[in-house]
């Protein structure tokens, strides 16, 4: 048996449909590229980094593989730096000529390994790189943000096909932080 349908309530469902959809395309899903920043913040002053790691604390059964590399405050203020100039909206400045002022402290430096083989030798561990940061509005001192254990992180193999040294893997979680802080900075007000 075949349902029928009249004419004209065919042709109004129809139109229903295509209005719909009309306003569906439309409207759009809202994102943009913009900066979510207030409007007379367009220069930013970023410190370098201070590394306040202990690298002399105790390990523990929680805790097994602390790591530190030398150097990891001034590869994560070059790439704050670079990101920012990547993303192009606060300009870099000098800290006389700019509207907010970006301090960061590395606090810790984490290597869990994730992953084990059937002789209990670890295939793969997870990189987490921890700073304390704040946004300052440069004219006022006023504090805009502070965040505490902010962290980058990244996973690497030691073996197999998809295997890299921890040398890159730091300098992965280095931009994974930078990333993050420049978002930190840009989106999240």
């Amino acid at each position: 048996m075949r349902l029928k349908v009249p004419w004209k309530r065919y042709e109004t469902i129809k139109i229903f449909i295509l209005l719909f959809a009309f306003i569906f395309f439309i409207s759009g899903c809202g994102y943009t590229t913009h900066s979510l920043l207030p409007s007379n913040f367009k220069t930013i002053y970023i410190e370098n980094f201070t590394n306040s790691i202990n690298i002399t604390a105790e390990q523990s059964n929680l805790r097994m593989y602390r790591g530190y590399k030398p150097g990891m405050e001034v590869e994560l203020t070059k790439a704050v730096r670079d990101r920012f100039l990547f993303d192009g909206n606060l300009k870099i400045t000098t800290k006389e000529n700019a509207n907010i002022i970006l301090k960061g402290k590395l606090v810790d430096f984490k290597r869990d390994a994730l992953r084990y083989d059937a002789n209990d030798n670890v295939e793969e561990y997870r990189l987490k790189l921890i700073a304390n940061l704040e946004l300052e509005d440069a004219k006022g001192g006023k504090l805009l943000w502070k965040e505490k254990g902010f962290a980058g992180e990244t996973t690497y193999r030691t073996s197999g096909a998809l295997a890299k040294n921890e040398d890159a893997a730091v300098k992965d979680v280095i931009s994974d932080l930078a990333r993050r802080i420049v978002e930190r900075t840009i989106e999240a007000w």
